[in-house]
């Protein structure tokens, strides 16, 4: 299924755009919620939208990036220590399911609450559940509670970054820009 060459020392060009496309549009997203502004300002109308589209392309540029994954696959592991190589994996696929389950918890969360999500600026707006008075704080909670989990994951991921290219001198974090 996969036609990357094993032996490629770096991820495909694809792959560094999607990962690092992600990663901006998910600092976006979270810029954007952090500074939003009071209910019924026009920050916090600004800021809302922008948070909106962010999620919106994560999860689309998330479906894309796991399908040339899935095509195109991936260099093969550097780490040779059992335990950190099971971490590694652990934190990525925490974060790939972070990329998807966020967005759509969002989504579904403004749905829930009985109104279609809009995208600012244009005339897109889609409805995945109908509005649901119980589901809603749930919802509400999981994606905020998730956001702030990962807040932590994310800085763990970047730490390990820097320690692979500072201490360990690999080339890890080469792979990726």
């Amino acid at each position: 299924m996969s036609s990357y060459s094993r032996t490629a020392d770096r991820y495909t060009k694809p792959a560094i755009f999607f990962h690092w496309i992600i990663f901006l549009l998910v600092a976006l997203a979270y810029l954007a919620i952090e500074i939003r502004g009071p209910r019924g300002s026009d920050s916090r109308v600004l800021w809302t939208g922008v948070h909106l589209w962010a999620g919106t392309l994560v999860l689309t540029l998330s479906v894309l990036r796991l399908l040339w994954r899935l095509w195109a696959g991936a260099p093969e592991e550097i780490e040779n220590n059992r335990p950190l190589a099971f971490l590694a994996r652990g934190a990525h696929l925490a974060l790939y399911v972070f990329i998807f389950v966020q967005p759509l918890l969002g989504m579904l969360m403004v749905n829930a609450g009985g109104r279609p999500v809009t995208l600012a600026w244009t005339n897109i707006s889609f409805t995945l559940v109908g509005a649901d008075s119980i589901a809603r704080p749930l919802l509400k909670d999981a994606h905020e509670l998730l956001g702030n989990v990962f807040y932590g994951v994310i800085g763990l991921h970047a730490l390990a970054a820097i320690v692979h290219h500072v201490i360990f001198k690999d080339r890890a974090l080469r792979r990726i820009i």
